[in-house]
């Protein structure tokens, strides 16, 4: 088992009910020049109702594996993902996370002409006789990180000198491709020098993540994902608080001023609850360098690529084929 060492990374704090927005935007900014993760504290979603959302989320993994798999995921990343299925690092992995997840989306009718298009449609959700009150404390959470990640983005605008309301622009924020994913990891310990991992190391995808996460430590950040060797920083849960961190789609649009972080998460005997909220720009919209991230001197380093051409690439490559799931029962059922 490699040294946990103790190692602890300090992170600003973000105070979203402060009135003093030079201060949150410089702290932000610090922050996303050096680790890419900060606090979010006072954003508005009580402890009791973040609680009841925990409590919910146990109650889905405490199911036995034949309920679960019944909300196996589909091809729009809605629903359950079993022990394995991701494998988030895989030149260091021996097998995928050992983690289990459930995928809850932005919730569009099959009827609805959007319903088409990748990360949108309708959710997979366990019945109600069997979870009461499951989906709606799960909708209402949905609804509720959304504000707190657009008020998030409102600063990250304002620190990189962007009008404060850029990314509430319907084709960003306002028909966002945001993805809420409960997560447990239990049982298998992990050891990085056998290749086994709760959470391989990875960078995530799109603009902003928030996460809340229980009391037992897990999380660890590589503020340098090119050094070698790579040093790992435990993130410490903070109660209350959302941990964010920077996507690879920030690091894109800011042409790399504002890093993405490589993190991954360690287990260590205890089982760990912790809830991920992604948020992305709606499906259309052109990630490209913004104007204040570019000069002659820092030309754009990547091209121009739509955010949900980009995401479906990154989901298909983490992912196992869901082939794999019907062929796995279609064996169990043979005479």
């Amino acid at each position: 088992m490699e040294n946990r060492g103790q190692s602890f990374s300090v992170l600003n704090c973000i105070d979203l009910s402060s009135p003093d927005i030079h201060k949150s935007v410089s702290l932000l900014k610090q922050a996303c020049l050096d680790s890419g993760f900060f606090y979010v504290i006072n954003h508005g979603i009580s402890q009791e109702f973040m609680d009841e959302v925990f409590a919910q989320s146990k109650m889905f993994f405490t199911l036995p594996l034949s309920e679960k798999m019944k909300h196996l995921r589909n091809e729009k990343h809605r629903g359950y993902t079993p022990v394995l299925d991701e494998v988030l690092d895989p030149e260091n992995q021996v097998n995928g996370d050992y983690k289990e997840g459930y995928y809850i989306g932005v919730e569009v009718p099959e009827n609805d002409p959007k319903s088409e298009k990748p990360f949108y449609g309708p959710n997979v959700w366990p019945t109600a006789d069997r979870l009461p009150g499951w989906r709606q404390t799960m909708e209402k959470f949905h609804q509720e990180a959304l504000e707190v990640a657009k008020a998030v983005a409102r600063i990250i605008a304002l620190a990189l000198d962007l009008e404060r309301d850029f990314f509430d622009k319907p084709e960003m924020l306002g028909e966002p491709i945001a993805t809420l994913r409960l997560l447990h990891y239990e049982g298998q310990i992990s050891d990085p020098l056998k290749g086994i991992y709760g959470a391989g190391a990875h960078s995530d995808y799109g603009l902003i993540t928030l996460l809340a996460t229980d009391d037992v430590l897990g999380l660890q950040i590589c503020k340098d994902k090119d050094a070698r060797p790579q040093t790992w920083e435990y993130v410490a849960p903070l109660k209350g608080a959302f941990i964010v961190n920077l996507g690879d789609m920030l690091e894109r649009w800011s042409n790399c001023i504002f890093k993405s972080t490589l993190h991954r998460v360690l287990v260590h005997g205890p089982e760990r609850y912790s809830i991920a909220y992604f948020v992305e720009p709606s499906h259309d919209c052109l990630v490209e360098c913004l104007p204040t991230c570019k000069s002659d001197k820092n030309p754009p380093k990547f091209p121009p690529v739509k955010c949900g051409t980009y995401l479906t690439q990154r989901y298909k490559d983490t992912h196992a084929d869901l082939n794999l799931y019907t062929e796995h029962q279609a064996r169990k059922n043979l005479p």
